[in-house]
């Protein structure tokens, strides 16, 4: 995947790595999806508590 400069800054505010860091270190891209998975999950419980509100 092609990333632009405004990926790199997101990925680097949001979890203070860079793009190449994230994409040549196995451990640190496993550590990052992790917590994207993690944070995805609980928005979507979110989403899921607000439509029965």
């Amino acid at each position: 995947m092609k990333h632009t400069v405004e990926m790199g800054k997101a990925l680097y505010q949001s979890y203070g790595i860079s793009y190449e860091e994230y994409n040549q270190d196995l451990d640190n891209l496993l550590k990052i999806e992790r917590i994207r998975e993690k944070d995805y999950q609980q928005s979507m419980k979110i989403v899921k508590e607000l439509a029965h509100l």
